[in-house]
This record gives C-alpha cells, structure tokens and sequence, in this order.
C-alpha cells in the first residue's frame, strides 16, 4: 500500500516495527534501517541493481531479516519541488514493489540528502574509493532519518 502522506503512513505502522529507508539510483539501492522505537536510522547496505525481480528478492530478504514494518522511498524531487523522470522511476518502483510486500510505503523528499551525506563522509575524512562504496546507503540513512524525525513529531 502506497501512502502519500506522512501522518496517514504513522497510522498504517504496526508498533515496535522498524523502517527501511531506500536512496533509489539507476545503478544501485542504497538501504537504511531504523530501530523499532522509530528514533535513529542507520545506513545498512547498497544492492547493485541487476533488474527489478533480482532487486525485489534482494531487498525482501533484507525487509523479512529485520522485520521492518514499513518503507520510506527518497523521492527525487528537482530543486523547483516539481517531479521529472527520476521521481517518476521512484514511484514506478513502488506501484510494482508494492504488488511484492504488504508493508506501507511511503515517500521522502530526498533532495541534497546525497550531498548531506557526501559531506559528512568528507568531514569523516573518508577516502574517495570508500565513500563511492557507502555513498548510497549512508543517502538512505539520511533520508530515513528525516522521515524519523517527522514521525517524531507527528506522534508528540
């Protein structure tokens, strides 16, 4: 089930369920996980992308491993908040990971989220080669933190 807003996708999460955030790129997936108090999120992995049932068995095994009771999809907005064709591919990829998984999914502005995270990895003093390794995840971990945050406060 797709939920567009944010205070619709709290009431759909089960409690004590963690989250998965996901940095969508044409070549990989970049994942992050929450704990299931819904406070931290923290960078788990990158799936290299072969082809979307490959992807989708991938990323299942990951959400059934951790029990992760909802997903949160960066959502590649151009700086102008309109959509173009990445944003499009995103929502492409959950009407058909949807068909796949029963958890609620949702969208997270995801813009500069890929720049955030490329500055703490510079600030971190990580070399190039490891920062083009967790570049992705460390983005997911970003974008699932500022959904944390958001149903932070939905729920105060």
């Amino acid at each position: 089930m797709i939920v567009e807003d944010m205070t619709e996708f709290a009431a759909c999460l089960a409690p004590m369920q963690a989250l998965a955030g996901l940095d969508l790129g044409t070549k990989t997936i970049g994942v992050a996980v929450s704990d299931r108090m819904l406070s931290v999120s923290t960078p788990l992995e990158t799936i290299r992308r072969k082809k979307f049932t490959t992807d989708a068995e991938a990323l299942r095994a990951i959400l059934a491993g951790r029990e992760i009771g909802g997903l949160v999809l960066g959502l590649p907005r151009n700086m102008d908040g309109s959509e173009g064709a990445r944003a499009q591919s995103t929502r492409a990829f959950a009407r058909n990971f949807s068909r796949l998984w029963d958890g609620p999914i949702t969208f997270w502005d995801e813009r500069l989220s890929t720049v955030a995270a490329e500055r703490a990895l510079l600030e971190a003093d990580t070399t190039r080669k490891r920062r083009a390794e967790v570049i992705d995840h460390v983005a997911a971990g970003y974008i699932l933190q500022g959904a944390l945050d958001r149903l932070g406060h939905l729920r105060r």
